[in-house]
């Protein structure tokens, strides 16, 4: 069908308030709002009270929803499945919010959630937006240090973990964890709910933990109800602190109203989606991606929303996210392009795709890190269904550009997200703060004010928030984003501002150089650096993953690869090192660690990431660049 998509986004432009008053018509409201932007706070649907538990499992329960899948858990690394209808999440969700309730949680307190990828987190998330307690999840087995900093920073009456987390070939134990956090921390919760895993159980603390499943089931065994609570729309749902921070973290607000009224939005217009469909995000609730499209969105939405406790390759092999696909007959897949590539590596030709039924399978939608043109064509090409990037944030919570499949697809540029979503003005600005022409690299930003569902602060830090994303640029979000709108208005997104290397005066983009080196048939996997020069400033640096199955010998590759960037870049590029290596550093949500990288490479300090996947990577990456005398110092 034709796209509605300009019509829709100037009708946006013409009358925002009208736009999103309209959206908001798909959730239930106990009050409207008095104002749909109130200009004097920067605050959507200011005056409305809500509650987002009602909202993604009550509402649906009274509505004819009761006995319709709402969460699928389906662990391969535990070989367990499970269905939760809406009506046994609303049991789930009531007894535990009423476990809460007696332990003293009341609307406004803090909970952190630090669970692995179980329907407990959901159920865990649920319960907090239903008494109106403000969530906070931590990623599952965060080292100590990295959760007491979060423990102090929300200051949580209560914290819901697990005993322990599963990875492939080994158990993680979270209550050693969790104890020294709590030992570490200033701030001292009073009650820590602990789910017990039969993988590995763990003693419990008297007077201050209390066994998941014992109490959980006592209260469904005595039928405790919990109404919903009424919250303001501007009343933060949860603070989700950014991946990767070191000292004080930065915790993103998000609020009830605004962001439900964005996420239900982007379900159909964006997904293309239907109620009572099977929507997967592989993700991790840990992170935004889970917390916007695991749990609320597809809720929110009437959908069965898939929970997955595995990797996409080695739980057992690289056909596990086929697998489940053809089982839930899910519709549309939602993952991070490095997802795709540890896929496409392990099986080059798709082989195991032929294994499934696929035939329910009509969409996937990647972001989280750029996807280069070579894994989206091996996508295309396997799957058969049409591929679509997208990128966005964890300060926005949704979509800023992409393509809105609901709307009318438009036609797909590779390395584009597409255009900008209603709600999101893009604009490309120099360092000195003015436009730049087509095609030019900037500073990507978006005009004030931002749509509903995104960060209207930080916890407890609203000049931090002032001076991290307002400051610089006047009137404007710094997305810390480079890259440039083409003559179409499609956004092409190149690299961090960070990540922008200076070669003899030159502003490259090492996204730019991705894209060509991704390109090579031998290449699975790669990530450009720029590593300190004394005489040019800096110069690019290719670290390459290889395919189990290569055409040539690690120096060759090297040599072409070399030559490739050089031909497509140019010479002004300088681009003269391509090093193979085993492995590359990424966080558990599947990005690069490139500054990680650099510090290394130029012999600076460096403080290990808390949300890296594997810590020993980085030791191998130091390795190879000392053999290879890249390393400035060491």
């Amino acid at each position: 069908m034709a796209s509605k998509y300009h019509e829709i986004y100037q009708g946006w432009q013409k009358d925002p308030e009208g736009f999103w008053a309209n959206a908001a018509k798909e959730i239930d409201w106990y009050k409207p709002a008095d104002k749909i932007f109130d200009d004097k706070t920067s605050r959507w649907f200011a005056g409305a009270s809500c509650n987002t538990c009602y909202n993604s499992v009550d509402r649906h329960v009274e509505r004819g929803r009761a006995g319709q899948p709402a969460i699928i858990y389906d662990s391969p690394i535990t070989g367990s499945q499970r269905i939760y209808t809406y009506e046994e999440l609303l049991d789930e969700v009531e007894a535990l919010a009423s476990v809460m309730q007696k332990k003293g949680i009341t609307k406004g307190d803090r909970v952190i959630i630090y669970m692995p990828m179980v329907p407990e987190a959901a159920f865990a998330m649920l319960a907090c937006a239903r008494i109106g307690a403000i969530h906070s999840v931590v990623f599952g087995g965060f080292a100590a240090s990295e959760l007491a900093t979060r423990i102090d920073d929300a200051t949580p009456k209560m914290i819901i973990s697990a005993s322990c987390g599963i990875e492939p070939g080994r158990v993680v134990a979270y209550k050693p964890l969790l104890d020294e956090a709590i030992a570490m921390s200033k701030n001292k919760p009073s009650t820590c709910i602990i789910l017990q895993r039969d993988q590995q159980s763990c003693d419990l603390i008297d007077g201050r933990d209390l066994d998941y499943d014992k109490h959980v089931s006592a209260a469904k065994a005595a039928n405790e109800k919990v109404p919903c609570v009424e919250v303001a729309a501007t009343d933060p749902l949860y603070i989700l602190y950014t991946s990767g921070t070191t000292g004080q973290p930065k915790g993103v607000v998000r609020d009830n109203g605004g962001h439900m009224v964005a996420l239900k939005w982007s379900m159909k217009a964006i997904y293309n989606v239907e109620p009572g469909e099977v929507y997967w995000a592989a993700s991790d609730v840990g992170w935004v991606v889970g917390h916007s499209y695991i749990v609320y969105a597809p809720l929110l939405h009437g959908c069965t929303t898939i929970l997955f406790e595995g990797k996409p390759v080695g739980t057992p092999d690289a056909g596990t996210f086929w697998r489940v696909i053809s089982e839930h007959k899910i519709t549309t897949l939602f993952t991070a392009p490095t997802a795709f590539r540890a896929i496409k590596k392990e099986d080059p030709q798709g082989e195991f795709i032929g294994d499934y039924d696929m035939s329910s399978f009509r969409a996937l939608f990647l972001a989280g890190e750029r996807a280069d043109t070579d894994t989206i064509n091996w996508a295309e090409d396997k799957l058969n269904v049409p591929v679509y990037d997208h990128w966005w944030q964890t300060e926005t919570g949704w979509t800023i550009a992409g393509n809105p499949v609901g709307l009318g697809a438009l036609p797909i540029k590779y390395g584009s997200p597409t255009v900008a979503m209603p709600g999101y003005d893009i604009r490309v600005l120099d360092d000195a703060g003015h436009e730049v022409k087509a095609e030019t690299l900037g500073n990507v930003v978006i005009k004030l004010p931002l749509p509903p569902g995104s960060l209207p602060t930080l916890w407890n830090a609203e000049d931090r928030f002032k001076k991290a994303y307002l400051e610089e640029f006047p009137g404007y979000y710094k997305t810390a984003d480079a890259g440039f709108v083409d003559e179409d208005g499609y956004l092409f997104i190149m690299a961090r501002t960070d990540d922008i290397i200076n070669v003899a005066g030159h502003r490259l983009s090492t996204g730019a150089m991705e894209e060509v080196i991704s390109g090579h048939k031998d290449v699975a996997e790669c990530a450009v650096i720029g590593i300190a020069d004394k005489l040019k400033g800096q110069m690019p640096l290719g670290l390459l993953i290889l395919n189990k199955v290569v055409t040539a010998s690690e120096a060759e590759i090297e040599k072409e690869i070399v030559k490739l960037v050089r031909e497509k870049i140019g010479p002004v590029a300088a681009f003269k090192t391509a090093l193979v290596i085993p492995r590359l550093p990424k966080t558990r949500s599947g990005k690069i660690l490139r500054a990680t990288i650099q510090k290394i490479a130029d012999g600076e300090q460096w403080k290990m990431p808390a949300t890296i996947d594997d810590p020993a990577i980085l030791d191998e990456i130091t390795d190879a660049l000392k053999r290879r005398g890249i390393m400035v110092q060491g």
